[in-house]
């Protein structure tokens, strides 16, 4: 018998203090009737709210752009995926996943004699705010952890996919390209940040040639720990020559395994 089944009425207070202590989850809530407690109610909404607001905002790329520059001293590129506007952005995720020709010419032009380990770009995804709040202090912590890589411009896209990444890769010549994105707003997340590392990225790459580090945000995965992932993956990456499936961060380690 658990300790709620043996005496349900005081204990639950109790164990939903202790729950939601451990997640940001709706555990435990409070009843009135058969309806949520007014507060928790306003809070879901809330929270709602925020999410669909993360969805539909539209990046400040040039603020970005200017803040990025500031902080790490490179060069950093603004273009745009073939979306014109975020509402075709949401219906075609096709168009997110490759350059408009502006763009595309824009990348072409730093092309020749490109030759970098690594490629670092941001896009906006399903959530612009995470982006705009977690972009600066990440790059922060990453560059140092970086120090001896070749590592071409910073690029910045509106209204792109994490495959948006293999166009780009491919056109500067990059071994490795690292696309650090909106994720999917939840219910208690709309800021968080993905990064999806890709070797040898070029059009036609599938998720499963991908590694993903996921929750980029004060609550969840941390800049530093987030920063220190991506040194492993992308030193291993370069050692093996390969991402996706095959090379997997053990969980609770300081290592990387084969799966």
């Amino acid at each position: 018998m658990t300790e709620l089944e043996a005496n349900p009425q005081q204990n639950h207070g109790a164990l939903a203090a202790r729950w939601r202590a451990l997640t940001q989850a709706r555990v435990g809530l409070g009843r009135t009737g058969v309806s949520l407690e007014t507060r928790d109610l306003l809070d879901f909404q809330r929270a709602h709210a925020q999410a669909r607001d993360a969805v539909h905002s539209r990046l400040d790329a040039v603020a970005l752009a200017v803040e990025l520059e500031r902080a790490t001293q490179f060069e950093v590129l603004r273009v745009c995926s073939a979306c014109t506007d975020r509402t075709i952005y949401l219906q075609r995720p096709d168009l997110g996943r490759r350059l408009d020709d502006a763009s595309r010419e824009t990348i072409a032009t730093l092309a020749d004699g490109a030759d970098y380990e690594l490629i670092v770009i941001f896009a906006d995804g399903l959530s612009a705010l995470a982006v705009e709040r977690h972009a600066v202090p990440l790059m922060k912590e990453l560059l140092p952890l970086l120090a001896g890589w070749s590592i071409g411009p910073i690029v910045v896209v509106e209204q792109g996919r994490v495959a948006i990444g293999d166009e780009i890769g491919l056109a500067l010549k990059a071994h490795i390209s690292v696309v650090l994105i909106g994720e999917r707003p939840g219910l208690s997340s709309p800021d968080s940040l993905g990064a999806y590392i890709t070797w040898e990225p070029r059009p036609g790459r599938i998720d499963a040639e991908r590694n993903c580090i996921s929750s980029i945000r004060a609550e969840g995965l941390s800049y530093k720990l987030a920063a220190e992932q991506l040194r492993r993956y992308l030193t291993e990456a370069r050692r093996r020559r390969l991402t996706g499936v095959e090379l997997k961060l053990e969980s609770g380690t300081e290592r990387l395994m084969d799966r």
